[in-house]
């Protein structure tokens, strides 16, 4: 009956609205796309539209192909809930129709409204933008679009093969990330926001996704400003023969398929298990001379970068990232021994606290250092963060930190992945939010009630966040680091 009478009340406020892009916000949440009348639903101060696809469904003749366009409509939908996740072994319910993205805005205002665009991260073979720690509200409700896309993944997402179409092939899941960036440009207004002031951010593999956007010529324009969490900024992508390794592993497991577009989708996923087996990071994007040119580090390092706002940071633990050192073998591949370790961290001594600080400042800490340098002798604002800080509760027991900074972001309490705060824990929560929401307005973070955060510049330096306070300063792990990126010019 709710759903019934929504429809009808949103119908009687469409039929004077007229056919224009952006509609003035009226009783009920309503948006005018190419793809038709979107209802959406409030909950106290935002409205959310969930499952809104950017794409045709990539499935069938149109599976490891280019994001297609969604057909125009003019009928009214209801958007009250998420579309699926992308295909992966985890959720049951992931399915291969999951372009989709859901757009969160405050109810009652008016627009143009700056915009936020969060993408997942999860190895590039996990994750959705349906998870519940990655709810919109919160910041939306300081007067922000904020947008969260769901694009393909593992198997489906990143393979490369000859066969599969024209003049190669992979990169998918990159591709579906700039559909879902021309759907914002498209359609933001609708919703209120200003598709001229739009942010990427987002963590681990979505960090990873937003550093190659910067750096792809076919994503010029379509946004102002990035945020990198947790960037691995030198981990190596494939290189087309190492991608054309992965793809022939991948076919053989399936070489009694004539047509590999009409593989069942658990096959799929068994064919891709077997192939993690192997490689652990068989699906990451690929160097295809088009949409990627060169690595991460590589492309900052000759500026080819959009010379646009950046925030980049890293947690002071990124354990739980998926590829940290495990085991002394591991450890003997990083030209490193735990004697050797002990020279750069004396206060550690317990070999898994050292490596696991050891891959923290190898993957993240040093990388993010290097691309914010980088960035910031372009002439670009850039911002330099540590976030050292854990809940209160946690803190005799920490979890792993990689992306412990997402539940402060977003605010999300007592769901899956994210716990009760405590006050003090509220407080660092409103703070983090409320530079990243200056920074999306604005493109600097600084504002009133914050702690000043300096600019990167030449100075190196960077806000840390941590348990006793929030304050701009000079990096204290300098020298280690220091160590570190001489050891890899060597």
């Amino acid at each position: 009956m709710r759903s019934v009478l929504a429809l009808l009340a949103a119908s009687i406020v469409l039929c004077g609205a007229g056919s224009a892009a952006a509609q003035p916000v009226g009783q009920f949440p309503f948006a005018l796309t190419r793809e038709g009348q979107m209802l959406g639903a409030v909950e106290g101060e935002v409205a959310s539209f969930k499952g809104l696809a950017y794409a045709a469904p990539p499935i069938g003749a149109l599976r490891w192909r280019p994001p297609q366009p969604t057909a125009e409509s003019s009928e009214m939908h209801t958007a009250y809930d998420y579309g699926a996740p992308c295909l992966q072994p985890s959720l049951p319910a992931a399915r291969e129709d999951c372009l989709t993205l859901n757009v969160f805005r405050p109810f009652g205002v008016d627009g143009p409204l700056p915009v936020m665009m969060f993408i997942h991260g999860g190895a590039f073979v996990t994750g959705t933008a349906n998870d519940a720690v990655f709810d919109g509200a919160r910041l939306a409700q300081a007067g922000l679009i904020v947008v969260t896309v769901n694009y393909r993944l593992g198997v489906l997402g990143w393979l490369t093969h000859p066969a599969l179409s024209e003049g190669g092939s992979g990169n998918y899941g990159l591709m579906d990330q700039i559909a879902a960036l021309h759907w914002v440009q498209d359609n933001i207004a609708a919703f209120g926001g200003d598709p001229n002031n739009v942010t990427l951010f987002g963590n681990g593999a979505g960090a990873t996704s937003i550093a190659l956007l910067m750096l792809c010529r076919q994503a010029r324009g379509l946004f102002q400003k990035a945020i990198l969490q947790s960037v691995p900024g030198r981990a190596a992508l494939h290189s087309p023969q190492e991608a054309e390794v992965v793809s022939a592993y991948f076919a053989a497991g399936l070489a009694s398929e004539p047509d590999l577009r009409a593989v069942p989708p658990a096959r799929l996923l068994a064919a891709e298990d077997r192939l993690l087996a192997k490689f652990a990071r068989a699906f990451v994007p690929v160097m295809d001379g088009s949409l990627v040119t060169e690595n991460i580090a590589a492309g900052f390092t000759a500026g080819h970068e959009s010379r646009i706002p950046l925030i980049i940071g890293s947690n002071d633990d990124e354990t739980g990232f998926g590829d940290e050192l495990d085991d002394q073998d591991d450890l003997a591949s990083s030209g490193r021994t735990i004697d050797g370790l002990r020279e750069l961290y004396p206060n550690l001594l317990k070999p898994s606290e050292l490596k696991a600080r050891f891959y923290t400042d190898k993957v993240f800490s040093e990388p993010v250092r290097l691309l914010a340098r980088l960035h910031a002798a372009t002439g670009a604002p850039t911002f330099r963060y540590r976030f050292g800080y854990v809940p209160e509760a946690r803190r005799a027991n920490p979890d792993r930190g990689h992306g412990r900074e997402l539940q402060f972001i977003f605010g999300a309490e007592g769901v899956p992945g994210a716990g009760i705060f405590s006050r003090g824990d509220r407080e660092v929560a409103s703070r983090m939010r409320g530079y990243w929401i200056n920074f999306a307005r604005s493109g600097d973070p600084n504002g009133p009630g914050l702690p000043h955060w300096d600019a990167a510049a030449d100075r190196d330096r960077l806000l840390l966040i941590t348990d006793d306070r929030i304050a701009s300063g000079d990096d204290p792990f300098a020298e280690r680091l220091d160590r570190m990126a001489g050891e890899g010019r060597k």
